[in-house]
């Protein structure tokens, strides 16, 4: 475990129900422990400008520096919210970490290496898990929401990247084309099962 407390981050395609899923699994663990919930992007400067700039709109910065830009976020988010909150005791949910960065901008071209060696400074999840949903469903969602990422060959290839951890047990899959509950129920048990191991 990362200090005293327990690190799950929940991750996935655009669309995919990432966020309903980690604010669910917040509601279900409260019953029992001390869990909140985040995200990435964050709420800090460097998050607010990757939202604003990144992920929105169709003037984009290059693969590199978006790399770079959530690598910096990443080690705000880490020392500011992540680290204090295991210290204290709780379980931190949250909504993408490290493996976006891999899974996105690998999916760009960018070297996997290179990704990990500029996140080298973030805390290793306890558990991460991937909720997989078929692309075709996801683009769906995301020409409604007028995402950058809304091409089925981009999830694709996203959804590639995420398979190589899924396949070396980085990552735990969780089959997200259910209803929302039995999504929730699925996540909830794999937790709940960890949790049990390590108390």
């Amino acid at each position: 475990m990362s200090g005293k407390g327990f690190f799950i981050c929940l991750e996935g395609l655009d669309g995919c129900g990432k966020t309903t899923q980690a604010k669910l699994l917040v509601k279900n663990l409260r019953k029992k422990y001390n869990a909140v919930y985040t995200a990435e992007p964050s709420r800090g400067k460097i998050g607010t400008f990757i939202k604003k700039y990144c992920l929105h709109g169709k003037k984009r910065v290059s693969s590199v520096v978006e790399a770079l830009l959530f690598a910096a976020d990443r080690f705000e988010h880490v020392e500011n919210t992540i680290r204090p909150a295991l210290k204290m005791g709780k379980i931190v949910v949250s909504d993408r970490y490290v493996y976006s960065s891999l899974a996105y901008q690998g999916a760009t071209g960018l070297s996997l290496e290179w990704i990990k060696r500029i996140n080298e400074h973030a805390i290793r999840p306890d558990l991460a898990i991937f909720i997989d949903v078929e692309p075709r469903t996801v683009v769906k969602r995301l020409k409604r929401k007028k995402s950058v990422m809304e091409d089925l060959e981009t999830q694709c290839k996203v959804r590639q990247v995420y398979m190589k951890f899924v396949e070396n047990e980085e990552l735990v899959i969780v089959d997200g084309n259910k209803s929302v509950k039995e999504v929730a129920d699925e996540i909830l048990e794999v937790v709940l099962g960890f949790l049990e191991k390590i108390h």
